[in-house]
């Protein structure tokens, strides 16, 4: 069972999300919390495996808190759910420790495979958002990648396989195939270790 604590200074928002997650069989909410403050303390006595934490709170950002989270409990990971989805937003929320970033506007599906991701160890970071960091870095050859090679590189460095790649982007296995073929060829790359290596080095995605 995955516990959770869900971090947002909007009650009615924690209590959507506390229904929502309850319906799971995997998942279960152990606890609210208002205040970075209040996040700190009850992850530090409830020891959650997940903390779901917005960024905009009172008084302590969530950038400020989730070292301080992380500290309060080593093995509980961190996956941000925020109204802010500007790469740089991302970066930092990733450079200070989260596990994860997903959009307030994500699916409840989309949601859910983050939150289980994050628990298994795992970085995610919602695939558009991650697309977005990618078109917003300044390699130059990722400009030559087009919006679906861009989805695929995210995908492909976090670990999906291209028949998991293929269900999400809605295309086919051999249509994977080529977008993973264009992005080695326009990005010198060999292996799929390169490529993570790539993802690492220009922010795609963070470092475990």
């Amino acid at each position: 069972m995955i516990r959770v604590l869900l971090v947002d200074d909007h009650a009615m928002f924690r209590s959507s999300l506390h229904v929502r997650l309850d319906r799971e069989d995997d998942i279960t909410t152990i606890g609210e919390a208002g205040t970075a403050e209040q996040a700190i303390a009850k992850t530090r006595a409830l020891q959650p495996d997940v903390v779901l934490l917005d960024l905009v709170l009172p008084r302590q950002d969530g950038y400020v808190a989730i070292p301080e989270l992380v500290t309060a409990s080593p093995s509980t990971k961190v996956l941000v759910v925020s109204s802010q989805t500007q790469p740089t937003s991302v970066r930092q929320a990733i450079g200070a420790g989260a596990c994860g970033y997903v959009s307030k506007r994500s699916s409840d599906t989309e949601l859910i495979e983050a939150i289980r991701r994050v628990a298994a160890g795992q970085q995610y970071v919602e695939p558009n958002l991650g697309a977005r960091l990618v078109v917003d870095d300044s390699f130059p050859e990722l400009i030559a990648l087009s919006e679906r090679e861009r989805d695929a590189l995210h995908l492909l460095a976090l670990g999906y396989t291209n028949q998991e790649i293929g269900k999400r982007l809605y295309v086919s296995v051999r249509t994977v195939d080529s977008h993973r073929a264009n992005i080695m060829r326009k990005l010198r790359l060999e292996t799929r270790a390169e490529l993570v290596l790539f993802a690492l080095a220009n922010g795609l995605i963070g470092a475990s």
